[in-house]
């Protein structure tokens, strides 16, 4: 076989075994899309996953023999078939008038005069159980000439990679406020990380007590929970503050997708910091990796270099201060505040 004849049959052999992975890569994802989304009910839908899988491996016996019909035709009859998936998969569009959970059904709103801002359905929850909590929603003004402070929160629920970012603002003349990111849930229905990939959720955003978000998930699920107060001018917090006000307008104006790669918790607080930076921020595999985020933060000096990483998450775990919160007397949201920030640096 001459060398010409030799790549012509490695040629072939490379794009037969692309086609051939394509087809199993294309419908393993469409068959989790079915399974996440059931578009026909249960049954129907497994029914429909089976009826897929023998059509792409019927498909890839096909191609391999070439036998009943040409590669090309192979070729064109699965690409038509997944075109007419993704059309049925792209079509799925987010909503706003589901039933939700009732710590989501509230969507933030604002009125805004001057610096003056007055946030609208601001979840004050008080909880004693994940099922057991006092519902109550709350409108509250702030200055945003008195903002003192930003702190990033990182929750750890599933292990050092990952982790839920919040953001916490200080003020001089009242109590602090958190926002969250978080999927908008329907009643009865629990949170999938694979389901986050598919279309499964949408994005929510929540304006909070402290004593509400942060005590649901130290005290309430036994998260394991980072405070780390960040540097930041104050032009750049009164900034970021309005990017969550614009957030909640894009939110309020059109339903929007959650997705666990692209469009969660921690990339979309990225992309507020960003648009107010005076500088790109470096793109970074710890944006992804959320439970890394305060060792991104550190190495962008962010955090106060006085002390080293390893103390900083010693002394930045609330964990600790918020368990003996719950064996006080005083139950306040601003002591709660005060007692989870207790030997926490500050940014200088």
């Amino acid at each position: 076989m001459g060398s010409k004849e030799l790549l012509h049959s490695l040629a072939l052999a490379l794009l037969h075994g692309t086609f051939t992975l394509f087809v199993i890569a294309s419908s393993l994802w469409l068959c989790m899309a079915l399974w996440i989304q059931q578009p026909l009910g249960s049954i129907f839908s497994r029914v429909l996953i089976v009826l897929w899988l023998l059509f792409a491996l019927s498909l890839i016996g096909v191609y391999i023999s070439d036998h009943l019909v040409s590669r090309r035709t192979d070729f064109l009859i699965y690409c038509a078939a997944f075109i007419g998936a993704l059309s049925w998969y792209f079509s799925l569009t987010a909503q706003q008038d589901r039933n939700w959970n009732p710590e989501v059904a509230e969507q933030l709103s604002y009125s805004k005069q001057g610096d003056v801002v007055t946030l609208h359905n601001v979840r004050n929850f008080n909880w004693r159980t994940e099922q057991d909590y006092d519902i109550h929603w709350e409108d509250r003004s702030f200055d945003l000439n008195k903002i003192t402070g930003v702190n990033v929160i990182t929750s750890y629920w599933m292990g050092p990679q990952i982790a839920h970012t919040l953001v916490s603002f200080d003020f001089s003349d009242q109590k602090p406020l958190v926002f969250s990111i978080e999927i908008r849930k329907e009643k009865g229905e629990e949170f999938s990380t694979i389901g986050g990939f598919f279309r499964k959720y949408e994005l929510s955003l929540i304006a909070s007590d402290e004593k509400d978000l942060i005590y649901t998930r130290s005290n309430i699920r036994h998260e394991q929970v980072y405070l780390f107060p960040v540097k930041m001018s104050a032009e750049h917090r009164k900034a970021l503050f309005i990017e969550y006000l614009n957030t909640a307008d894009q939110l309020r104006a059109e339903a929007k997708w959650y997705n666990s790669l692209t469009s969660n918790c921690t990339t979309l607080v990225f992309d507020m910091v960003q648009a107010i930076s005076s500088r790109p921020l470096p793109k970074d595999y710890r944006l992804l990796a959320s439970g890394y985020l305060p060792n991104y933060l550190y190495d962008l000096e962010a955090l106060n270099q006085n002390y080293s990483l390893a103390e900083w998450y010693r002394l930045a775990h609330i964990n600790p201060r918020a368990e003996q919160y719950a064996k006080q007397t005083e139950q306040s949201s601003e002591y709660f505040s005060k007692i989870i920030r207790l030997d926490i640096p500050q940014s200088p």
